[in-house]
């Protein structure tokens, strides 16, 4: 969009970043998490850090922040590695396409589309007990876990 100035948003953001909203809460179980997306992206704030203790707020909630792009391990300087290893490791746990709120700035959808959208919900920021195929997906390139 020509004279858009809205950020590029990494949908795996951690909470201290500037800007940071929260977009999602983590449901489902310990094997097979699902992120059920809020009416709207919430700012950070240390109210809404507190209601997750005593666990990290990145295992029960999802945030947003603009893409730290070159700052970032996941990024290859043109595309977020993250998103193309979802699509590529992770099954489609929605054939819908899910209510967030983030979309029309998430680089996962503007790179990848509605694939890395069906694979969104399970994907959690600091996952407890990651399967072998998340831990692996979640690790940049290189890396072992």
């Amino acid at each position: 969009m020509s004279g858009d100035t809205r950020p590029v948003l990494c949908p795996s953001a951690q909470p201290d970043m500037p800007g940071a909203v929260a977009f999602g809460v983590v449901g489902g179980t310990a094997d097979e998490p699902r992120v059920a997306w809020i009416q709207r992206p919430v700012p950070v704030s240390p109210e809404l850090l507190a209601v997750a203790k005593p666990v990290p707020a990145t295992q029960v909630m999802r945030f947003a922040a603009a893409c730290q792009e070159k700052s970032c391990v996941h990024f290859d300087g043109i595309n977020c590695r993250l998103a193309t290893r979802i699509v590529a490791n992770l099954p489609v746990v929605t054939e819908d396409l899910p209510a967030c709120h983030v979309r029309r700035d998430c680089r996962w959808f503007h790179q990848e589309g509605g694939a890395a959208c069906r694979r969104c919900p399970q994907v959690v920021t600091l996952c407890a007990h990651p399967s072998e195929v998340m831990d692996r997906t979640a690790m940049p390139e290189g890396n072992t876990p």
